[in-house]
This record gives C-alpha cells, structure tokens and sequence, in this order.
C-alpha cells in the first residue's frame, strides 16, 4: 500500500479489527450529512473482494452494526473455512472435460434433440 493511502486512512478513519487473513478494516470518523460512514478493508497481499470472510463482509456492507467478534462467530461442523476466488491459480476448480484433466469427456448419451422453431 503507498504512503499516501496509508496516511489518509490514518488521518480520517478508525481501526475498527482485521480477520485471519490479515486484512484491517477501518470506518470513518465523521460521517457525510445523512449518510453512514465509509467502511474500509485494507487487503493484505493484492486487493481482491472474494478475500473478505463472511464474518467481516456484513459489517462493511452495513448489514451488521456492530464489526464481529474476536473470536469469530459459531461455526457449525458442516461449513467450511473461507477460501479466496482461486480462479487462475492451481487449485482453481477444474470439471471433468477440462483440458488441464485430460479433455476426456463422458460420451452424450443420443438422447439430445435441438429445439427448432416450428
């Protein structure tokens, strides 16, 4: 992050917390006339969206008040732990047919009749 940003959110925003990833979440201190304040995220590694858990997103997009807690919310044993977008990278999802898998894919079973309009 450049200087210039860093100082500006010094100088006009509050550190609110930041998640597992590392990323820090800041408000502004005085709101625009009949608005919310601003909120936020100053991304760890490159700026991507999809790196803002689900704990974190509705804070920032003013569905929740308050920012979450320390601990995190209660996880239930069948979610999973946030991913990024891994588009692009080696573990991006690949279905069967994709060329990195090969290209094979199952035979089309015949049953597949084009609409035509009539």
């Amino acid at each position: 992050m450049d200087l210039v940003t860093l100082l500006s959110l010094k100088l006009t925003a509050n550190f609110v917390g930041s998640d597992e990833h590392g990323n820090c979440y800041y408000q502004e201190r005085t709101a625009r006339e009949g608005k919310p304040p601003r909120r936020y995220v100053r991304y760890n590694g490159i700026a991507e969206a999809s790196k803002v858990p689900a704990d974190w997103h509705g804070w920032l997009h003013h569905t929740e008040d308050a920012p979450p807690p320390t601990e995190g919310y209660h996880k239930h044993d069948w979610q999973r732990n946030h991913l990024p977008n891994l588009t692009g990278t080696k573990y991006a999802h690949k279905p069967a047919g994709h060329v990195l898998r090969g290209g094979k894919r199952a035979a089309a079973t015949g049953d597949y009749e084009p609409w035509t309009p009539g």
